[in-house]
């Protein structure tokens, strides 16, 4: 089962990819644009040309998941565009805002830390 946690490092890929790539074709892909390591627990996102579907890769120490997610109509309204990076960083709270087909750039969430009062 995969797990998201605040502590979990993602990465989103700013250019689309060929969907028809499989586990292989996708972790070639995290190697050679991203110069990320697929096998150190990073859950890799991809988008398609069309920004239709969503695809997504992460090593949980046994083996590799991959999942995908199409939309039955529409587009993803936000996808990182106008950067040099080949990938941008997201939090967790930002990819279930992503996964929703909304902005995780203008979703409105407390800050993952904050300094308390004391006394």
């Amino acid at each position: 089962m995969i797990q998201l946690t605040p502590q979990m490092k993602i990465l989103l890929g700013v250019e689309p990819v060929d969907f028809r790539n499989g586990i292989d074709g996708l972790a070639g892909v995290c190697r050679r644009v991203f110069a990320a390591e697929p096998f150190d627990g990073t859950l890799f996102v991809f988008c398609n040309r069309r920004r239709t579907a969503i695809k997504a890769i992460v090593y949980d120490t046994q083996g590799f998941w991959i999942f995908q997610k199409r939309l039955s109509r529409g587009r993803f309204r936000w996808w990182p565009t106008g950067t040099d990076q080949p990938a941008c960083s997201l939090a967790v709270h930002e990819l279930q805002t992503l996964l929703w087909n909304g902005d995780p750039r203008g979703s409105r969430t407390a800050p993952a830390w904050r300094q308390l009062a004391v006394g």
